[in-house]
């Protein structure tokens, strides 16, 4: 008799990372978190992409700025290219954590009220920070995208005790 392969009963979570053009905040979001991801040994359970509500950018790589600092840490976002969050972005993941309330809100028009309960600020899960948002470095200066990382950062970590545990969940039949 043939050996059956083992069946993962572990929940999954898919995350999508939304701020306004998906050039800064988001895709250093991404990168942060599928470095995390990577590193506890959850590629098999956790999906990670960013979208912006705006579509300013779309196909354009991150902001040099943002990839830069992210370089500097480790987390290497130049093939990522900016997107607009669609209509099926709410089916397709679990949370979908905006970088500000402007872009929550942005998110709370375009959602089906059944995906409501998705949607939430990313700063939420941080541990280290008082803020309840991510201000946008487009406009300012370099120590601007490392103050954004340092929030990211924080926040990703918590988040990912989140996806930890939901993995260890047995999913629903």
């Amino acid at each position: 008799m043939a050996k059956r392969e083992p069946v993962s009963l572990a929940m999954n979570t898919r995350v999508l990372f939304v701020c306004m053009g998906n050039i800064c905040r988001s895709p250093m979001a991404e990168g942060v978190f599928r470095t995390l991801v990577r590193q506890a040994g959850l590629d098999e359970v956790v999906r990670v992409a960013s979208a912006g509500t705006h579509a300013f950018h779309i196909g354009e790589a991150p902001d040099r700025r943002a990839q830069a600092a992210a370089s500097r840490r480790g987390y290497e976002i130049a093939d990522l290219r900016a997107t607009r969050v669609r209509a099926n972005d709410f089916d397709d993941h679990d949370l979908v954590l905006a970088m500000d309330w402007d872009n929550l809100s942005a998110l709370q028009q375009m959602a089906p009220k059944s995906s409501h309960h998705k949607l939430q600020l990313l700063m939420r899960f941080a541990t280290e920070h008082e803020t309840a948002t991510i201000p946008d470095p487009y406009y300012g200066s370099a120590e601007g995208f490392e103050q954004t990382l340092d929030y990211i950062e924080d926040a990703c970590n918590g988040l990912l005790e989140l996806a930890k545990r939901r993995a260890t969940q047995v999913a629903a039949a």
